[in-house]
């Protein structure tokens, strides 16, 4: 009798919890996933709606260091939580984009004939006729180049270069006393 009583108390609390609504994750399982990826297009429109900045990681299908940069930089709940809050993320595949846009009064399309599988001017245009993976470029809410920083990055340099930029010290320091400054969280 005792076991058939706690058989029914699990069951009658299993029932509560399931239609209850109550939520049984754990507060990591609330963290963000993943960096929400938005094309160029939705970063330039939305930037313009609420101001912030934009960050482009350009990448090709044949990078390793941006397939590691993915692995372990941007699969990092303080990265993604960082970026998702700050910028407006896009993902930008320099060689197998192919749609056509304007930004600025400025378009961009693909060129098939430049290099062994093509190139995005959009991709030229703001690694400055220097292309290389993985390149990180920030732009501000207006679409315009604040810098690049091309290469890998591992999550605590990178959450600083993001500190640094989504925070506006550019603007009034070097990154030499950024860096001597900054206190990670």
């Amino acid at each position: 009798m005792k076991r058939l009583s706690i058989i029914l108390a699990g069951i009658a609390l299993a029932s509560w919890m399931l239609f209850s609504g109550f939520n049984v994750q754990s507060v990591e399982e609330n963290e963000p996933e993943s960096i929400t990826w938005v094309s160029m297009e939705e970063a330039v429109q939305l930037a313009k709606k609420d101001g912030k900045k934009i960050l482009v990681d350009f990448t090709t299908v044949w990078c390793r260091w941006c397939k590691v940069m993915d692995r372990e930089t941007y699969s990092k709940a303080d990265v993604i939580k960082y970026i998702n809050a700050n910028f407006h993320a896009v993902k930008f595949d320099a060689e197998k984009t192919t749609r056509t846009f304007t930004i600025n009064g400025q378009t961009y399309k693909h060129r098939p004939e430049i290099g062994r599988n093509g190139i995005h001017e959009w991709a030229v245009t703001l690694m400055q006729g220097r292309p290389s993976y993985p390149t990180t470029s920030f732009l501000d809410s207006n679409s315009k180049l604040i810098t690049n920083v091309p290469g890998y990055h591992k999550p605590g340099e990178m959450l600083m270069i993001l500190n640094f930029l989504g925070e506006d010290a550019y603007l009034n320091q070097t990154w030499q006393q950024f860096q001597k400054n900054y206190k990670s969280s």
